[in-house]
């Protein structure tokens, strides 16, 4: 790998130092991925945190600030994450009654109201208010609070609950004994999203520090990544890293349109005590309603694509764009390298109806994401965020990536 562009020469041996650290580090503190794995298909989380001035701190490079995230080892704490995010989806209008309708009176099909995967859509916009807590990579708990109610994800052990106050549901199922020796696979703090975001990082990105802020408390270096590709839809991401302990407390993700920041993760409190034994403690509440399940899904499962098939994606996309590789699950692959690269599969032929086809409020939905497109490889329906854009063709081959719509046509193109 190239080396980085930056104020002081980072190189490529520096990035695979940080992911070598990552693999070496057995204990994890990190939030259970299954409830903020938005950030594997969107990577983001938290609104901006007022700063409370500049902290005056020793200067350090860009090289120097990545080994100090590198060597980084919180295995204990517990505090508020805010999360913000604005991919720029249109308003749903009745669609989300209809869906509601469909799913049933839980809102959540035939799956059970408190497991992981039916919250995960409650991410996909808006401003949410997490409180985590993790005493070491078996001990975890993330709490997402509603008006009026609250879900929890705990892990103790080897059982993880998820408890849905406002249906009192409960969702169980048993973390195998492999889990506790592997890293979870999807970024959910604003450390993973940093390293993930480092990874990527190589000739066609600019990395290096600018200046210093105070996040929940803390003195912090602010390190700026900046790609330098024109295809990528990412404009830069900015990672407030703890002056003290190397833990980034703050992610934010700007798009290269401007405006404001599609994701933004970060620590409104945080403390590095022990937490109490008593956080992970779980017992269902009497009359709770407790549903067996296996292993959690994957966020962005799909019931098209096999279990294997789930599993690896749910994987690969959690990587990022460097984890991806040139060859994902059957028929998953890589287009291009960087910000740019774009994934592809074939749907087997399966297109995308038009909003006529569709009809009602779901028609109407999928006329105001998709754009029609043509080109060599026919006709198809770009949808798009303002961040992750995806062409469909008519004819079912699915091109996917941060990047910008006439990327996604010319690699469709190229692939004729």
């Amino acid at each position: 790998m190239a080396p980085y562009e930056s104020d002081d020469s980072v190189t490529a041996a520096d990035a695979e130092e940080l992911r070598s650290a990552r693999r070496r580090k057995a204990a994890r503190y990190v939030v259970p991925a299954t409830v903020v794995g938005l950030a594997a298909a969107t990577i983001g989380l938290v609104p901006a945190l007022a700063d409370s001035g500049d902290p005056d701190l020793p200067k350090i490079s860009a090289q120097e600030l990545i080994e100090k995230i590198a060597a980084s080892d919180v295995q204990q704490l517990s505090g508020t994450v805010k999360i913000t995010t604005d991919l720029g989806l249109p308003d749903l209008g009745g669609l989300e009654s209809s869906l509601g309708s469909a799913a049933g009176p839980s809102g959540s099909g035939d799956g059970s109201s408190a497991d992981p995967s039916t919250k995960l859509t409650e991410l996909a916009s808006g401003t949410h208010t997490l409180r985590v807590a993790a005493d070491g990579e078996e001990k975890q708990k993330v709490s997402l609070l509603e008006n009026a109610a609250e879900y929890s994800l705990i892990r103790n052990g080897k059982d993880v609950w998820g408890y849905d106050s406002k249906s009192n549901s409960v969702f169980h199922t048993t973390a195998s004994e492999s889990d506790g020796k592997q890293k979870k696979e999807l970024p959910a703090t604003p450390k993973d999203l940093a390293e993930d975001a480092l990874k990527a990082a190589d000739k066609t990105t600019s990395v290096t520090v600018q200046g210093t802020a105070q996040v929940a408390g803390r003195d912090a270096y602010r390190l700026v990544i900046k790609p330098k590709d024109e295809g990528t839809t990412v404009g830069q991401i900015t990672v407030a890293v703890d002056s003290k302990t190397g833990l980034p407390l703050k992610f934010t993700l700007t798009p290269a349109s401007g405006g404001a920041a599609v994701v933004d993760a970060g620590f409104t409190q945080v403390s590095f005590a022990k937490p109490a034994a008593s956080t992970f403690d779980f017992t269902p509440p009497k009359g709770a309603k407790v549903e067996e399940g296996d292993a959690p899904k994957a966020p962005g499962h799909s019931e098209g694509l096999g279990k294997e098939q789930r599993e690896h994606l749910g994987k690969d996309l959690g990587k990022g764009s460097a984890g991806l590789g040139k060859a994902g699950p059957e028929g998953l692959n890589v287009i291009g390298d960087g910000w740019d690269s774009i994934a592809t599969f074939d749907t087997g032929g399966q297109g995308v109806p038009s909003g006529s086809e569709a009809g009602g409020d779901v028609g109407g939905f999928l006329d105001s994401l998709g754009d029609k497109v043509s080109g060599d490889f026919g006709k198809g329906t770009v949808f798009k965020t303002r961040l992750i854009n995806a062409l469909i063709t008519d004819d079912g081959k699915v091109y996917v990536g941060a990047v910008t719509k006439d990327a996604l046509v010319k690699a469709a193109d190229a692939a004729q």
